[in-house]
């Protein structure tokens, strides 16, 4: 068989998909990271009508070019949460705003296959973002985000996630220099407060976008 490996998590995508619609999460599909930047800002953002957006730290919306797109539409007002030269303070005041936009993007750290999102935040801007305010919500998730369950879902935040991520954003943690998850207490600690979304309310008000390649951390 060709193409065995997206044969393979094209599988595993569909027992997440129909798990995720069976928890009130609208679920979209791609084959790549190009379709799924395209899905996301020709139809699933359209269609939620939103002016005003902001979105989480995320190497895998960068990697879709999201942000630097909506940041140049002239039809979007958005609040960029890590603007140039902004200090610490006023960074923070941007990211209350962003708790009241129209939609909010982010991606997942991990994904089960009962279809439950979890999530390891630092600031918790992401997670309550999430959680609540925004009206429409869109995660991207690429396949090696899946997992079986919860229990593997902590583990692969903790083991596959963090640690990559602290280095990635300079972080002085010991994680940074073991490469494992020291459960710090370092004031650059990134892992700071869980989530567990096991269903999205309002129905359909988070929309999951599953793309068949590996994206982000």
């Amino acid at each position: 068989m060709d193409n065995y490996d997206t044969h393979y998590w094209g599988l595993r995508l569909d027992d997440c998909e129909k798990a995720l619609t069976k928890n009130n999460f609208e679920v979209f599909r791609a084959d790549n990271a190009a379709d799924a930047g395209r899905l996301v800002l020709e139809t699933i953002l359209p269609a939620t009508g939103a002016k005003t957006l902001s979105w989480g730290g995320s190497v895998t919306l960068g990697a879709l070019g999201i942000p630097d797109a909506v940041k140049n539409d002239s039809q979007y007002e958005a609040l960029d949460p890590y603007p140039p030269n902004a200090s610490p303070e006023e960074m923070i005041a941007i990211r209350r705003q962003a708790l009241q936009v129209d939609c909010y993007m982010l991606s997942a750290n991990a994904v089960t296959l009962t279809g439950k999102l979890v999530n390891l935040d630092m600031v918790g801007n992401r997670v309550g973002a999430l959680t609540f305010g925004p009206k429409n919500v869109i995660v991207i998730a690429g396949r090696n985000k899946l997992v079986a369950d919860i229990e593997d879902a902590l583990f692969r935040v903790k083991d596959r996630a963090a640690p990559p991520n602290a280095m990635r954003l300079d972080k002085k943690t010991p994680c940074t220099k073991t490469g494992f998850c020291e459960d710090c207490s370092s004031p650059d600690r990134i892992c700071n407060t869980w989530t567990i979304t096991e269903k999205s309310f309002p129905k359909k008000r988070i929309k999951v976008v599953l793309v068949n390649e590996d994206l982000g951390l």
